[in-house]
């Protein structure tokens, strides 16, 4: 008898085949019309988008969408090639200039995801000789880029720098020559929380080991010119390679690696995601450079860290179990059984408020959440429009008492 190759999805499959059909299954919404950023069309109704991780609001931004079309009718709508071939063009190069200026780094790479960044860094910089230490609540692109390389793989307990250094110090123990690439995230997606890089990085330098930071939740949101989590906390010069993307608050899609390693730019030649992959369409690398641009010196993270408070602070204060109560563009609500998270969206749906469903193996500890990414787009109106329904329908699920 031949194995099916999809029988080990049979019990995935069993779980999405229980979900409801057509418009109440929370992972196949679709959008028949965007009106903006916190607005569209689903199902005939107008409803507001509570979770797109649209934080500046620079998908409907005129200044990118202005550039996006100068670049469509000059260069066409795609490269057909990748970097190292035919699909380096002159905005590319830009963007990488532009980059470097946000940063203020000596080099910068670009890739057609966020997802093939943190997928190539990864895999690259760390060999068969070397380790990479990673936060146990990493992102699913953090652990494939660790599968698709060669090194040895170690967890620590999330956001604890105590447990990294003691698995720093083992590993040093062992292997003294060994490289070391320790890799954290700004802010966590799921729950919302921030990593404390000043610990986690000194714990790092502690034992010679390189600092990756994955800003992509929070490049734009924090720092005072929008730089991440590392630049809000003072500590970027401990921080060796920092990935980001552009589909969260550039509001396009592609990502990035900037760093003032020496020899970075031999990236170009033995990453493999970056090598043979197309590279970004140049209606894209515009629209990016110039959301670059207006993020910077934009006060847009004021208005988002406004919203996000507003209902982050709104939730807890109706006595929600939150995913954090400090600042972060993302409010999440742990409920306690998965049904419950189910009916909680659907409900939502119905009330015209689009949020993130997120459960297992998505989420850490396997949490089952409603998951909200605000905009600095968002009204107050719309928060506290958001705000009302979810105490609404929790208490109509038994969620708040």
């Amino acid at each position: 008898m031949t194995l099916d190759l999809f029988e080990k999805f049979d019990a995935t499959l069993d779980s999405f085949n229980q979900l409801p059909k057509g418009d109440l299954n929370p992972f196949t919404v679709k959008m028949d019309q965007v009106i903006s950023p916190t607005e569209a069309i689903i199902n005939g109704r107008k409803t507001i988008l509570a979770g797109t991780n649209n934080y500046m609001g620079m998908t409907y931004n005129q200044e990118c969408m202005n550039a996006a079309e100068d670049a469509l009718k000059s260069f066409g709508t795609g490269t057909t090639g990748s970097r190292v071939l035919n699909g380096t063009y002159h905005g590319h190069k830009q963007l990488e200039e532009t980059l470097k200026d946000f940063y203020d780094a000596d080099h910068a790479i670009v890739f057609s995801t966020g997802y093939q960044a943190n997928l190539g860094v990864i895999a690259t910089l760390a060999g068969p000789k070397d380790y990479i230490v990673i936060d146990a609540d990493s992102h699913a692109s953090i652990y494939d880029g660790c599968a698709m390389g060669n090194a040895t793989v170690v967890r620590f307990s999330h956001n604890d720098p105590e447990n990294l250094e003691k698995r720093l110090a083992r590993i040093r123990k062992k292997d003294p020559e060994a490289g070391i690439l320790v890799v954290i995230e700004g802010v966590y997606s799921m729950l919302g929380d921030q990593a404390p890089i000043k610990e986690l990085a000194e714990a790092s330098k502690k034992h010679n080991a390189y600092v990756l930071v994955d800003e992509a939740h929070s490049i734009g949101v924090f720092g005072s010119s929008g730089r991440g989590v590392a630049q809000e906390q003072g500590v970027e010069a401990l921080v060796d390679f920092t990935v980001g993307t552009f589909s969260k608050s550039v509001g396009t899609v592609g990502g990035y690696c900037v760093s003032n390693h020496p020899k970075f730019e031999v990236l170009r030649l033995v990453c493999r995601p970056y090598v043979f992959t197309a590279s970004l369409p140049p209606s894209v690398v515009a629209s990016a450079t110039k959301a670059l641009e207006l993020i910077k010196d934009s006060n847009l993270r004021v208005k988002l860290l406004d919203n996000s408070m507003r209902l982050n602070k709104g939730l807890a204060d109706a006595g929600f179990n939150v995913g954090t109560t400090g600042e972060s563009p993302i409010a999440a609500i742990i409920i306690d059984a998965q049904d419950t998270a189910i009916a909680y969206w659907q409900r939502m749906m119905q009330e015209g408020v689009y949020v993130n469903l997120a459960v297992p193996p998505a989420t850490p500890n396997g949490l089952n959440l409603m998951r909200c990414s605000l905009s600095a787009a968002h009204s107050f109106d719309q928060i506290d429009y958001m705000l009302e329904k979810f105490i609404a329908v929790g208490k109509e699920l038994g969620v708040l008492s």
